[in-house]
């Protein structure tokens, strides 16, 4: 990415940290549209710094049309930003191994789970803190989706009507669970979904609800089966620049981790909760069947789900303890529910609380 001179000009101010009370700003990146999950969290995330910090500390948003999610890295990387939210999965030969979480998601059932899964993940995996390390990033926390659906044109009520579709994937766990009904996954990027089931390329998409808002899809759509197909949650959402994490005292650091750990469910609240009640609701107006499939489709899914899962943690240590991290949390979301700030309390304690910041990322 080329960075012009006045951004360049811009970054070199982007932290104006000094001694004493006065205050340190930071600029930080979302990636995307005021409309997507992570600009409401990265909200949330400024307002929580100034509390956390009693005003020492600040949030500059830079906008999409800066800093895109593809341009997260090497915005961080030149310090034009300090801190933004990052895909491993749109990076895949940089976090081979914290992607690992990822080829698990067919297990993804419950949003809140998954996210703290992975946050707790992340934050013990040594190999996937060498990964972020090696690129000058320290990983502060993630998020998730709600579990994917069938979004498509025509019905899919039983196993024998995903015979021969072509289902637009959005990585290998979804490509796997079409072929084994049958269907043929497409890869094809998701900002393309509307034109394939509107032009007829592909004949639905295995997607998030969230997609018929975003993506139009309920322009398109005439079905959807609740079959879940599994989360998206190997996010990075707070992605520190190494030589600003190693630059703050102690003390702001783990103001900053407070600030993090608050944010971090905003965005599994906003994706997993919020934006999908207003999608089915925009579905009903849009007269699209919510289909709820057969008992064997539903058995069938959820045993090859266990199945694929069995099989990346025979072939992989990290699968196996991201499964353990998943077991814990989905008994503690069953415990406290889902509300936000008690679930950010729970990460404080269960997670950031044995960390130690003197060293964390560095």
């Amino acid at each position: 990415m080329k960075l012009t001179k006045t951004l360049m000009m811009g970054a070199a101010f982007a932290v104006a940290a000094t001694s004493g009370a006065q205050a340190q700003n930071l600029r930080g990146a979302a990636g995307a549209s005021q409309a997507h999950p992570s600009t409401y969290m990265y909200e949330k995330f400024a307002t929580y710094l100034e509390e956390e910090s009693g005003g020492s500390m600040s949030l500059t948003l830079i906008g999409p049309e800066v800093v895109s999610l593809t341009q997260v890295p090497d915005a961080l990387q030149s310090e034009l930003i300090n801190v933004g939210n990052l895909l491993p999965l749109f990076f895949p030969a940089d976090f081979t191994r914290t992607n690992v979480a990822g080829d698990m998601a067919l297990i993804g059932r419950n949003s809140h789970a998954m996210a703290l899964a992975m946050t707790e993940f992340a934050v013990n995996c040594e190999p996937c803190q060498q990964e972020f390390s090696s690129k000058g990033m320290v990983f502060l926390g993630a998020g998730a989706s709600d579990p994917y659906v069938l979004i498509t044109t025509s019905p899919v009520r039983t196993a024998e009507d995903l015979q021969g579709l072509r289902l637009r994937s959005g990585g290998a766990p979804f490509s796997r669970w079409a072929e084994n009904f049958g269907a043929t996954p497409v890869n094809m990027p998701v900002g393309e979904q509307f034109e394939g089931m509107n032009q007829g390329t592909i004949d639905g998409s295995m997607a998030s609800i969230v997609d018929m808002l975003s993506f139009r899809l309920v322009d398109v759509a005439r079905y959807t089966t609740s079959v879940p197909l599994g989360t998206y949650h190997v996010t990075s959402n707070f992605t520190v620049n190494q030589s600003t994490w190693s630059g703050m005292s102690e003390e702001d650091r783990a103001t900053f981790v407070r600030a993090a750990n608050r944010a971090n469910p905003t965005l599994t609240d906003r994706w997993g909760f919020q934006l999908p009640e207003a999608a089915r609701n925009a579905v009903a107006d849009a007269g699209i069947e919510v289909i709820t499939p057969d008992d064997s489709l539903l058995e069938a899914s959820n045993a090859f789900a266990e199945a694929d899962a069995e099989a990346r943690i025979a072939a992989d240590d990290l699968a196996g303890q991201f499964a353990e991290y998943v077991a814990k949390w989905t008994a503690i979301v069953e415990e406290l529910g889902d509300d936000p700030e008690a679930l950010a309390a729970r990460a404080m304690d269960e997670i950031w609380a044995n960390v130690d910041l003197s060293t964390y990322g560095l």
